[in-house]
């Protein structure tokens, strides 16, 4: 099989918003006219009733209700716009996936994102938004399997939940190829930036292909994290297991795992955009 088999199957690929694609491909674009892009998620009904939704929500406690884009931007900032504009972008791109369940999925997809963003705001090496767009998409490769090649995913799945495999060597064994390699196909279809393509392909193993980029040290660390906080484990476990190598190479201080407790509890408002 060719990742190529996979892309050819447009109908059943993620339906992104235009929107999201022309925000993410803007991100490290210093000249870039929000206006621009505020006025185009006003554009997009479904994006901006899930914005203002969790907008008007009592995590952000508001005196009043905010009934347009372009309130919620002045109000929250357009940090924090374009955050929940990309994740809800992503969330409704499918509405069925055999074998994910998909509030889970995104659900999980926001945590890295929330986490490497964390990272990123911690190091002079890595833009926080690029951070949280490849957050939002690390796993997005997968995603592409099982809507393309959902027999051999379910088989991957099977193989992993059996321990008779690691997910990486039943990926390569039964494919040729790791879903991060699709998930990197996928956004390069999608005329992502490169550094977000490659970040997402290198992540799990930021070494292996020479000299590692620091974006892909932070999502590996994020997802690191991720994996902690989904199996309750102790906070000094977390420490002693800290990949202090990746966070090196992230840019990131030695004094970053006396802070790793604040990661730990990072809030799940974005969780909203999934009701």
């Amino acid at each position: 099989m060719q990742i190529q088999d996979l892309l050819k199957q447009t109908d059943k690929l993620p339906n992104v918003p235009d929107v999201v694609r022309e925000l993410i491909q803007l991100l490290s674009d210093p000249n870039v006219k929000y206006s621009d892009i505020t006025e185009r998620v006003s554009h997009d009904q479904t994006i901006s009733l899930k914005v203002l939704r969790v907008v008007n929500s009592a995590y952000f406690s508001l005196s009043r209700k905010i009934s347009s884009i372009d309130e919620a931007t002045v109000l929250l900032g357009i940090d924090k716009l374009k955050t929940l504009v990309i994740a809800s972008g992503f969330s409704n791109s499918v509405t069925k996936v055999d074998g994910i369940v998909l509030p889970e999925f995104w659900a999980d997809s926001f945590r890295v994102a929330e986490l490497a963003q964390w990272f990123a705001k911690r190091t002079p090496l890595v833009e926080a938004d690029e951070a949280f767009t490849v957050g939002i998409v690390h796993n997005i490769g997968r995603l592409l399997l099982h809507l393309t090649a959902a027999d051999t995913a379910k088989e991957i799945n099977t193989l992993v939940a059996n321990r008779k495999a690691g997910r990486v060597k039943a990926e390569l064994d039964l494919l040729g190829f790791t879903s991060q390699d699709a998930g990197k196909a996928l956004m390069d279809l999608w005329k992502f930036p490169e550094n977000l393509g490659d970040a997402v392909q290198h992540h799990k193993r930021p070494f292996a292909d020479g000299e590692p980029k620091p974006l892909a040290c932070v999502l590996n660390l994020a997802c690191y994290l991720n994996a902690c906080i989904r199996n309750d484990r102790d906070s000094d476990l977390v420490r002693e297991s800290f990949p202090m190598a990746v966070a090196t190479a992230a840019g990131l201080s030695e004094g970053i795992i006396y802070e790793l407790d604040d990661a730990l509890i990072l809030s799940d408002e974005l969780n909203q955009i999934l009701d």
